[in-house]
């Protein structure tokens, strides 16, 4: 099939999807409806709290003259490692820490800044494209398999999967990124961070909510075609990643793990509509973007399977 063809498909796939959702909705809009107040209630309640201080934060810190200094000492190491700036390494701490979508903001910053180049862009974005310890010990681990031990097993997995799979994206660059640290970002007003930072994780509460009630939408028809139970908790997992864990509630076996961490770590539709909201507009490709998700939770699923039959 050649490109034109399969664009012309998806895209007449993508509209067949949005008016079926459409016709759902108005079927039963009650039903939905509490679909997507169910999604506002797992943001407000497991997303907000974390990501709204920590978006504010780091926005503060990137705008310090500690991020200079940090990116100074850890830019050769990361040139070795992942072929990208020191810059770039920051941004993949801070969404270590923080989680999606910060790190995707960050980029986003950088590169308008002008400390990201362009050959190293889809490398940086890739690293600093994880989810934090809050969500996956606290809400993941501790919240839905009632382990924090499962929590941090699915944490270890996700990271490995991610570095994994940007160490080897190393080969594929074309020039070794400058070594020299970024300079101080222009300062910020704090009321400017705070609107930017709250606008930023009103638009994940509005994804979560939405693709939550596509979930349901998917269960609704698996159900009606007979679809097997085990394909409707992947399907729903690809849409939005924290309705795919939680059907595994309070059952941490190693596969259950292993396919949360391939969720965590793709993100699902949800999580990659956050991310590529701010990396769409910095040039990162999607496709490409998408594709590198993939493989990392494909990896992570492998590191979480191996990782749970040895410590649980």
């Amino acid at each position: 099939m050649s490109s034109r063809s399969w664009k012309r498909t998806a895209s007449g796939l993508t509209a067949l999807a949005v008016l079926l959702a459409l016709l759902l909705f108005l079927a039963l809009p009650a039903h939905y409806a509490e679909s997507v107040k169910t999604g506002v209630m797992l943001w407000a309640v497991n997303v907000l709290p974390a990501t709204l201080p920590l978006l504010v934060l780091t926005a503060l810190l990137t705008h310090t003259a500690l991020f200079p200094r940090i990116a100074g000492r850890i830019s050769p190491m990361a040139g070795k490692l992942f072929a990208i700036s020191g810059a770039g390494v920051c941004a993949g701490l801070l969404s270590l820490v923080s989680g999606y979508p910060v790190g995707a903001r960050t980029v986003s910053d950088f590169k308008a800044a002008g400390h990201i180049g362009e050959d190293e862009l889809l490398r940086v974005s890739a690293l600093a494209s994880t989810s934090g310890p809050a969500f996956l010990v606290g809400a993941v681990g501790a919240g839905i398999f009632s382990s924090v031990t499962a929590g941090w097993v699915l944490y270890l997995a996700h990271v490995l999967g991610v570095l994994t799979i940007c160490f080897f994206m190393r080969f594929r660059a074309k020039s070794a990124p400058a070594a020299s640290p970024p300079q101080t970002l222009p300062p910020r007003a704090l009321p400017e961070i705070l609107q930017s930072s709250v606008l930023s994780v009103l638009c994940v509460g509005g994804t979560v909510a939405v693709f939550y009630a596509f979930g349901a939408m998917v269960s609704d028809l698996g159900g009606l075609i007979s679809l097997p139970a085990p394909l409707i908790v992947f399907l729903r997992g690809l849409l939005e990643m924290t309705s795919g864990c939680s059907a595994f509630l309070g059952d941490p076996t190693p596969l259950a793990l292993a396919q949360c961490a391939f969720f965590v770590t793709f993100g699902g539709v949800s999580v990659l509509v956050q991310q590529l909201a701010f990396l769409g507009p910095a040039g990162v490709p999607a496709g490409k973007f998408v594709g590198i998700k993939l493989l990392q939770g494909i990896a992570a699923a492998g590191f979480a399977l191996l990782l749970a039959l040895g410590m649980l």
